[in-house]
């Protein structure tokens, strides 16, 4: 039997893989091989309509002898030939006019840099809050339409609240990833559920399920950048441990330097997509000691927030960041103007703003290393850099005075501001977890009016942006006035990649993506085309706002994004004044029309409830403290009964037993070795508030091994209840506690037994009324992160029980939140 030469089989093969590809993959005209097929080195492209694509058909030969046989491999899925690395940078809560780059006084030199090779973008938007603001980034599609309406904790069960990207809005994580991008995020993870954060999972909805190969960072809004809530992938880390001198902003671009550069040696040819997005400017505002020097002997804000604004303003038109005819929109009258303050109140704001500014400029700083080793690996002029300054507009949640603990505020809970002098010295390190005044986000939105949380106006939703892609910019230094918006960012992705968005993930037919690609603004002849994102809605708590063809319909805000308000809100379509904009004539909202103007005030509110219809915002809902506490799918719900033994440590609140508001029992059955015992039994929270119960450390085993519970009232207020030391065997440890009565952080009594006994009775005047420190974790057998207790009692972690947990149960009372 004659047999055909092996050149003719892969040829044969090659044909049948062509004919099923132009059914299935791509037409062949559009589909670019290289190699040989069949042989291990081929690549293809695919036409990306089905992701994964089908596997294509073996092209061999198969006999019943391998040595009659021709072996033929898969082609390796490669994106389009040219297809550039992307690094997109997004930090966090920082207003329009903060970085210099867009006219504020904190230097941000390597946004400068990219902003001179490349665009700087003026009109674009984000939803006015994190998490919303993330999942539209990563998704191309509204925030309603993909879950987000509302930050995650407080999310409710509508299709737009859930917190649940759904799985026929796939990522470009996962769309890069299916096209041969090796894809990472490193920073905050704001879009995980928070009822799936556990290591229960499930992890679908984790970086690493939604389309990266690679997560090294934070779950949840904020975290310590000296002591985070850190994962690789979903396995949680401490790599600050006995390192002081470690933060999350270094360690972060040393993770993505290696990353960059290892991929670049291991495949050279493999193009990748950095979605970088640090913790920086949300509180924490944890800069390094040299930044906070640095900064601080700058004096930029010595002047005070008024002085601050005018300058930011004037810069802005300097630069061409605001045109001339842009009127700055005046002080509000319920904040207090800086001639008003007092000599103290004027020492602490300014601090406040100080190490707001260097942990400004040392994330710029710390993301330009990043830049760099692109530059140094030779990949600058392949790599498309696109670095959005801001989620969401500057925070007012440190509410009027600024807070040495942002946990204060989202339990509502003002700190004065001569208490605030006992961290004065501290801010900024570990000690602290600090948040500036509101005034300083008012002047960080320069020229805009309002702030983060208030999607209505520009205060809250516009960010500044640059865009570098040398070669493929032809007006370096240009200024872009477009309107866009964050679900532009996937298709201008995809248009530079030449990926084309799927039409099936996993099976699932996918909805369109709900943005437009910007990458018609990188030729200088549409320097001033006309925008191609022609309408937008708003939404968020409640305030709302359409945009259409240079025009701006907006509610008042009818609460103030720096009170925590147990009062009942408005009707949330009635209660609210709308106000009209011109914005093309009038970029900064200064002239309100709608009383000159009401029918088309009417036409835009027809158009923002048709756009809210079609993207999910119904129902709206303006609550905000409700929300908080709104009963949502997790491990616990239901559940009063709770038991563990041995060691278990970093479980998030949603998955831990809730204790506030609420009568609980807590009982631990441990065994003492000979010599006695120390080490925590079990805790939730940390230095900015929790509770624990451990057997003490002592001073050179001096009261070493005597019972504790402690609760730490927000760092404010230290509680302890105290018994003897535990000799070796059996013990029975009790902790007991019922609240004064129904009601949100009322005090209550507390007993401490030890084998049956009364050890300790006290009582407290509150409690914690909303939530723990998000970024701590409920631990058994062990405390990490930080510890609950200052100088009483005080130990060093990981602070391990050294004797051994039989039992530990909690016992929960009905939640008593709501009731009167």
């Amino acid at each position: 039997m004659l047999r055909k030469p092996i050149e003719t089989c892969v040829l044969e093969g090659f044909s049948a893989f062509l004919a099923l590809a132009a059914l299935t993959i791509a037409p062949a005209a559009a589909q670019q091989v290289t190699g040989v097929p069949g042989s291990p080195e081929a690549t293809t492209t695919i036409d990306g309509k089905q992701l994964p694509p089908p596997p294509p058909p073996f092209g061999g030969v198969i006999k019943e002898r391998a040595s009659e046989s021709t072996p033929w491999w898969p082609p390796r899925v490669v994106p389009p030939k040219g297809a550039p690395n992307v690094l997109l940078i997004m930090t966090d809560d920082v207003g329009f006019g903060a970085p210099g780059t867009f006219g504020g006084v904190i230097p941000t030199p390597t946004m400068d840099s990219l902003a001179q090779e490349g665009l700087r973008f003026t009109n674009f938007h984000s939803t006015s809050l994190c998490s919303p603001s993330r999942a539209a980034i990563i998704t191309g599609r509204n925030h309603h339409s993909v879950g987000f309406g509302v930050v995650g904790e407080i999310a409710t069960g509508y299709p737009g609240y859930d917190s649940i990207i759904p799985i026929d809005k796939g990522t470009i994580g996962t769309i890069l990833k299916e096209n041969g991008y090796a894809t990472a995020w490193f920073g905050k993870d704001h879009n995980t559920p928070f009822y799936q954060s556990s290591q229960a999972g499930p992890f679908n909805q984790w970086p690493n399920g939604m389309g990266f190969d690679y997560f090294y960072g934070f779950v949840g809004g904020d975290a310590s950048q000296w002591q985070p809530n850190l994962y690789r992938n979903t396995t949680p880390i401490y790599p600050f441990l006995n390192n002081p001198s470690w933060n999350l902003e270094t360690a972060m671009a040393d993770e993505a330097i290696h990353y960059i550069k290892q991929l670049k040696e291991i495949a050279p040819s493999k193009p990748w997509f950095v979605y970088y997005v640090p913790g920086a400017t949300h509180a924490p505002h944890h800069p390094t000691p040299e930044w906070a020097e640095k900064i601080g002997n700058m004096h930029l804000f010595d002047e005070g927030w008024n002085k601050v604004r005018e300058t930011i303003f004037a810069n802005q038109k300097r630069l061409g960041v605001m045109p001339e005819n842009a009127k700055l929109t005046p002080w509000p009258k319920e904040l207090p103007s800086w001639d008003s303050l007092s000599w103290d109140e004027k020492k602490l704001f300014t601090k406040q703003a100080d190490i707001y500014g260097a942990y400004l400029a040392y994330a710029d700083n710390e993301i330009g290393r990043v830049i760099q080793e692109v530059k140094d690996l030779g990949e600058l002029d392949n790599t498309l850099i696109i670095y959005i300054s801001g989620d969401n507009g500057a925070s007012a949640e440190g509410m009027l005075n600024g807070t040495p603990n942002e946990f204060t505020t989202f339990n509502g809970v003002a700190v004065p501001v001569k208490d605030q002098f006992l961290w004065y010295p501290f801010w900024g390190t570990d000690r602290t977890f600090p948040h500036y005044a509101a005034e300083w986000a008012w002047a960080m939105d320069t020229p805009f009016k309002w702030v983060k949380q208030v999607a209505s106006h520009y205060g809250g939703t516009a960010q500044g942006m640059v865009i570098s892609w040398p070669g493929h910019i032809n007006d370096p230094g240009g200024v872009r006035r477009q309107f866009h918006h964050l679900i532009d960012i996937v298709p201008t992705v995809l248009d530079a990649t030449g990926i084309p968005a799927p039409d099936a993930i996993d099976g699932i037919k996918q909805k369109p993506i709900e943005g437009v690609s910007m990458a018609y603004t990188f030729d200088k002849a549409n320097a001033n085309a006309p925008s191609r994102h022609t309408t937008q809605y708003f939404e968020m708590l409640g305030n709302r706002a359409i945009y259409h063809d240079g025009w701006i319909a907006a509610t008042t805000p009818a609460n103030l994004p720096w009170e925590l308000s147990t009062a009942k809100p408005p009707d949330v379509i009635t209660g609210y004044n709308w106000e009209l904009y011109n914005v093309k004539d009038d970029p900064t909202e200064y002239a309100d029309l709608a009383a000159k103007m009401p029918d088309k005030l009417k036409e835009m509110q027809k158009l923002f409830y048709a756009e809210a219809k079609k993207y999910d915002v119904l129902p709206l809902d303006n609550s905000t403290l409700a929300r908080w506490n709104t009963p949502r799918p997790s491990l616990t719900a239901g559940r009063t009964e709770f038991t563990y033994s041995g060691v278990l440590t970093d479980v998030p609140a949603a998955a831990a037993p809730n204790i506030l508001n609420k009568a609980y029992t807590i009982t631990a059955e441990v065994e003492i070795p000979e010599g006695g015992a120390e080490g925590m039994i079990v805790t939730q929270g940390g230095r900015f508030g929790g509770y624990g119960l451990f057997l003490s450390h002592g001073v050179a085993d001096i009261r070493r091994g005597k019972v504790v519970f402690l609760y730490n009232l927000l760092d404010l207020q230290r509680t302890i209840w105290d018994g003897p030391e535990l000799g070796a065997g059996k013990h029975t440890i009790v902790f007991d506690f019922k609240p004064d009565g129904p009601g949100l952080g009322k005090g209550g009594t507390g007993v401490l037994s030890v084998d049956g006994q009364e050890v300790s009775r006290k009582s407290m005047e509150h409690s914690t009324p909303i939530t723990f420190p998000e970024d701590e974790s409920f631990d058994v057998g062990e405390d990490t992160r930080t510890g609950v207790a200052m100088l009483e009692y005080r130990y060093d972690v990981p602070f391990k029980f050294t004797g051994k947990i039989d039992k530990l149960t909690f016992k929960l009372g009905p939640d008593l939140a709501a009731e009167k």
